[in-house]
């Protein structure tokens, strides 16, 4: 690609492109073989104190700009992402490794996510209430909070982006991102399509470096207000301790270790096809995917069966390749943690069906690349079937009925996406009601959120917030409830009711 190579990329705060204060960079490489992407800024504490204090200055004129002018500039923005769907794509094919119709489903959700919320700039809607007293209004509406500090993972590397900074900045906050150091140049060029849009400078900054040094700055900074992070859980409750001691807003969207259901009565070929869709799609590398396929006795075998055949059918190769369906894992660390679940399964005593293997061969010893693995006779205790692996393995579970299935999807700390295929609908409204998830598919895979809904999840999968839909607009916002009372004298709420 002529966009890749040995570019310098540099950090754009307050409306200018800037290298790091310390002048140090770092490279991001493509995960399917190696080949450089881009030089960026490795940046320290007095880079982030730089962009924040340009999203503050900023946020003074910015949250008084009209909302439905805020959204108009989010319409324009969706607009130059769907002009730039292709180029956006094939980065991604590149950089994160996705394959081709994964990576323009990346970018289409942003797509979708930017014109819903340039919506949200007519609504944001409150509620007018009437008043216990004569001669009294009261309504609430919505405020902005001021300085936003999103920090974003590598797997979708521009949607996840659009579902922190576009509702955040429609609400009249402004932001400073920090994209993950596995795909740099997807957020940057993120940014430089915001900043064509028409934004004004400093309403969204990008700063690039590491977690530890950018990401704990700006959570710990007194003038960032809000954070909003999707990781694994381990940095989540890192982040709520040091966001605690300035009371910051925070939402988080941690891990998962979701279960697909298939009961005895099942389309076995549409649950074929939406369990590899959900466990291979992405390398597994999705917060959603499907690491449990929780079995009834009398489809097991079956199953089991055609689940094998078709993950060995699966080709593997670099994402921007015509005919691959698996790409490679984003880095080796991934690599080596995957493959180490692999050998914890098989010790714990679990039957290796097919794959657990660095794939190599035809070019693919040059990039990081892992066999779609399944595991049989898996224990609902076992690790496989409890932890978050984040690659391409999934476990089958076999149980007595739908009770036994419901009790071993729930089993688990997480509670994000969950997923019943049966053809009874009592036994399917059963599962929407019992499954312990923030999203419940029937007779679908695991994964598939649309952006006018909310997203996130239970239990250890987050704090109780959610991204999409109206529901964002709870992170980002603060009511702010309104009375007037035009009837001349003091009136005392709850006092003088009985007058």
């Amino acid at each position: 690609m002529a966009i890749l190579g040995a570019k310098k990329f540099q950090n754009y705060i307050d409306g200018e492109w800037v290298d790091a204060a310390s002048g140090a960079t770092f490279e991001s490489t493509s995960p399917a073989n190696g080949e450089t992407i881009g030089v960026f800024p490795k940046s320290g504490l007095e880079d982030v104190d730089h962009a924040v204090a340009a999203a503050k200055a900023a946020y003074e004129e910015w949250r008084l700009v009209p909302a439905p002018k805020r959204g108009e500039i989010l319409f324009r923005f969706a607009q130059l992402l769907t002009e730039h769907k292709d180029d956006l794509t094939e980065l991604m094919t590149h950089e994160m490794g996705k394959v081709r119709a994964e990576a323009a489903g990346d970018v289409q959700e942003a797509i979708d996510m930017a014109f819903y919320m340039g919506g949200e700039g007519r609504r944001l809607f409150g509620q007018t209430t009437p008043s216990e007293l004569r001669d009294k209004f009261q309504m609430s509406v919505r405020m902005p909070v001021g300085v936003v500090g999103a920090i974003t993972p590598w797997n979708f590397p521009i949607a996840i982006p659009s579902w922190k900074t576009l509702p955040a900045i429609v609400c009249g906050n402004t932001v400073v991102f920090k994209p993950a150091t596995d795909t740099p140049a997807l957020g940057e060029r993120y940014v430089e399509l915001f900043a064509e849009a028409g934004l004004p400078k400093g309403v969204l900054n990008i700063v690039h470096g590491r977690g530890g040094e950018v990401g704990d700055r700006l959570v710990r900074h007194p003038d960032v207000r809000v954070i909003t992070l999707t990781g694994s859980r381990e940095t989540g409750v890192e982040v709520m301790r040091n966001a605690a001691e300035n009371l910051k807003h925070v939402h988080l969207e941690l891990g998962g270790k979701n279960a697909i259901i298939v009961l005895d009565d099942a389309d076995l070929d549409l649950a074929v096809e939406g369990i590899v869709w959900s466990a291979f799609g992405t390398s597994g590398q999705r917060c959603t995917a499907a690491s449990r396929v929780i079995v009834q006795a009398g489809a097991y075998e079956e199953l089991q069966s055609r689940l094998v055949g078709a993950a060995e059918k699966l080709r593997l190769g670099p994402g921007w390749e015509e005919g691959v369906d698996v790409g490679p894992v984003i880095n080796e660390r991934a690599l080596e943690k995957i493959h180490s679940y692999t050998e914890i399964g098989v010790d714990e005593g679990a039957k290796l069906l097919t794959g657990g293997e660095v794939a190599e061969g035809d070019g693919l010893g040059d990039g990081n690349f892992y066999r779609p693995t399944i595991f049989g006779d898996v224990d609902p205790q076992m690790r496989v079937a409890q932890e978050e692996i984040f690659g391409p393995t999934t476990a089958l579970i076999r149980v007595r009925d739908v009770d036994e299935a419901i009790r071993v999807s729930n089993g688990i700390e997480f509670g994000l996406s969950s997923s019943i295929f049966t053809r009874e609908v009592n036994t399917a409204f059963r599962a929407m009601r019992d499954l312990e998830a923030g999203i419940t598919y029937i007779n679908a895979g695991t994964i598939g959120a649309e952006v006018h809904l909310p997203f996130g999840g239970t239990k250890h999968t987050g704090n109780g917030h959610r991204e999409a839909g109206q529901a964002a607009l709870d992170v980002f916002t603060e009511w702010k409830s309104i009375y007037v009372d035009y009837s001349g004298k003091l009136q005392k709420a709850q006092i003088d009711t009985a007058s």
